[in-house]
């Protein structure tokens, strides 16, 4: 199989949990640098019964979730707080 780059992959599989097999990671910044695409889903539950079997015969493997949002939408988090009356 192919290594690919990070900025490929991602390109690749938007929106979509991603199985790298003997990935090339920055320890500094604890970024995945490129690796070798063993499956894509959406499905997370799919990466764990289909993804499993392909792990074999890799040092090591890494997961995940290459999450794409377009820029005209945002997500706003808002936490209310009340004061409590004793």
């Amino acid at each position: 199989m192919k290594t690919s780059g990070i900025n490929d992959i991602k390109q690749s599989y938007p929106n979509e949990w991603v199985l790298l097999g003997n990935p090339e990671i920055d320890e500094k910044n604890q970024t995945i640098l490129s690796g070798v695409v063993l499956y894509h889903s959406p499905d997370k539950k799919e990466m764990g019964y289909l993804g499993k079997p392909m792990t074999s015969g890799y040092d090591k493997t890494a997961l995940f979730f290459n999450r794409v949002t377009p820029r005209y939408k945002r997500s706003v988090i808002t936490s209310l707080f009340y004061p409590i009356n004793k």
